[in-house]
């Protein structure tokens, strides 16, 4: 099986898209870390009691280099309008961090400090519990600290054939 291979037959597989956030340490006492997004698709549940969720990075991305030294970590889930988000927060050969997050209505988690979107069908709070080395990728399990439902009406922004896409 090649990759294009593997790649097209998951890509049949419907995905919700959510925003990973997380502040990088301060440089010095009185600073404030850069903030660092990433548009993500292999999100999920893992537990209820305790509650866990994971996302899966790939390895030596700047997030996944992030979290391997910031174990606080945010998750915004998109809605459907929020397909600039995703994509923004998506590209290869990016803009600092600092100018995607520009003109994004965002507020700061009270736990991590990391952005939260506002508009987003729900926010999590979480702290890395555990990283597994999963070819790769690095899967990082979180405790959620907090949840909450910014948004109760819209439907979910998702990702499908490679593309994004609307229900219905």
């Amino acid at each position: 099986m090649s990759n294009d291979e593997f790649r097209a037959a998951l890509s049949r597989l419907a995905a919700g898209v959510v925003l990973i956030t997380a502040q990088e340490p301060p440089l010095d006492e009185d600073g404030r870390g850069e903030d660092v997004g990433m548009t993500a698709t292999a999100f999920m549940s893992v537990s209820l009691d305790p509650p866990l969720v994971m996302v899966s990075l790939r390895n030596d991305s700047r997030m996944d280099d992030l979290l391997a030294e910031q174990p606080q970590w945010a998750v915004s889930v998109l809605a459907e309008n929020q397909r600039s988000i995703a994509g923004r927060f998506a590209m290869k050969g990016r803009i600092s961090d600092r100018l995607l997050f520009e003109n994004i209505p965002c507020i700061r988690g009270e736990v991590t400090e990391a952005y939260l979107v506002e508009g987003a069908l729900a926010t999590l709070e979480c702290r890395t519990e555990q990283r597994v080395l999963a070819g790769d990728h690095t899967l990082v399990i979180g405790r959620v600290l907090t949840a909450s439902l910014p948004s109760a009406d819209g439907e979910p922004l998702t990702y499908f054939k490679g593309r994004y896409r609307q229900l219905g």
